[in-house]
């Protein structure tokens, strides 16, 4: 909820902690991410490097990042990632989005990813990416985000 009471309808930036200054849908605007999150990213030289700070209720019944936690904050990521692509009024559904899990993540190092589009279409946007823990990959994805009114 924003200060008048009102669910917020875009991005807005943290204002404090370990990634004040950087932008989050994770404030009601999407109540999904909201409850896993909250996921965050910021834009340096052009590209976005989201994150997300692994707790308690991020890990599976193994005590490691749940795989449905570390899948969410991918489809998050995608958006980040071809924010370029999405500036103004353009908005975007998930696709496709495909993981491949090649390590296990815990609650010591905050979760980051960062990625490229591959290709800007008219109606289309092709992304990927890699998930990665004290630099070391723990998930790589791809997907596609269809534009939406184009």
């Amino acid at each position: 909820m924003s200060a008048d009471g009102a669910t917020p309808s875009g991005p807005t930036i943290i204002a404090d902690g370990p990634f004040a200054g950087w932008t989050t849908w994770s404030n009601g605007a999407d109540p999904f991410e909201s409850a896993v999150g909250p996921f965050c990213f910021t834009i340096e030289d052009g590209r976005a490097r989201c994150a997300f700070e692994p707790k308690p209720h991020h890990l599976n019944g193994g005590g490691t990042i749940h795989g449905g936690a570390l899948m969410s904050f991918a489809d998050f990521a995608l958006f980040a990632i071809a924010h370029n692509a999405l500036s103004g009024d353009v908005k975007a559904v998930t696709l496709t989005c495909n993981s491949e899990f090649v390590g296990a993540g815990n609650l010591d190092a905050i979760v980051e990813a960062h990625g490229e589009v591959l290709r800007n279409t008219r109606s289309l946007i092709f992304v990927r990416g890699l998930i990665t823990q004290r630099s070391r990959p723990i998930l790589a994805f791809s997907g596609t985000l269809k534009k939406i009114g184009a």
